[in-house]
């Protein structure tokens, strides 16, 4: 099964970054990343309760820990999860 994660950057300083996260524009949560404690919190969750929000979450997170492990903390505006 493919499955597919849009993240577009909301916010971001030196001590965290939120992105909000879903299967499209339309239905979308938040996420934040703590980058000093490298932990993520679940801002709000994916508006649909048909929709498996924890699903999107993980794959949100895996991707961002992608760009503070191996991207040297450079976060772009717009990304995706792509599998």
């Amino acid at each position: 099964m493919a499955s597919y994660v849009l993240l577009l950057k909301e916010f971001e300083n030196d001590e965290t970054v939120v992105y909000k996260f879903g299967p499209n524009e339309n239905i979308m949560g938040k996420i934040e990343l703590n980058k000093l404690t490298r932990k993520f919190s679940e801002l709000e969750g994916i508006p649909d309760a048909s929709i498996p929000s924890k699903f999107y979450f993980d794959r949100a997170a895996q991707r961002l820990a992608v760009f503070q492990i191996r991207e040297g903390g450079n976060f772009p505006e717009r990304t995706a999860f792509e599998s």
